[in-house]
């Protein structure tokens, strides 16, 4: 997955994701930067980075525009999102996420969060079949 690559290549967990997104055509460039503020828990550790990643995309395909019945939508395809995501990680905490990990075991554990966040995207999309995490 290229969103696993761009977080190795630096770029925050929310930003490889959204970047991964817009080589998929599913946003446009001018998201990148909106997912900047989203790493490391919106900087407290509270959201995961990659989850809130995946939920600009969500919200760039399915979001509010002109059709009101894409509002709920977006809303579905989130409330899905989060849902599988707990269902392996049981949190969407940063903090409680990464608890007691520091340096690379932590940049470990997050790339690991960001190639499964980028699977289940595609779930949730309907675009390819199955996440094996």
């Amino acid at each position: 997955m290229r969103a696993e690559e761009y977080y190795k290549q630096g770029y925050s967990c929310s930003e490889s994701i959204v970047k991964e997104g817009i080589d998929n055509g599913y946003c446009r460039e001018e998201v990148l930067p909106v997912a900047t503020s989203f790493c490391a828990g919106m900087s407290s550790g509270c959201l995961c980075g990659a989850v809130a990643g995946s939920q600009i995309v969500i919200g760039s395909i399915y979001g509010r525009s002109n059709a009101k019945e894409n509002s709920q939508i977006a809303k579905d395809k989130a409330r899905e999102f989060v849902s599988l995501f707990k269902d392996k990680y049981k949190f969407t905490c940063c903090k409680t996420l990464c608890k007691g990990l520091e340096g690379e075991a932590r940049r470990a554990h997050c790339s690991e969060m960001v190639h499964f966040c980028s699977r289940l995207l595609d779930k949730v999309l309907d675009l390819k079949a199955g996440v094996n995490g």
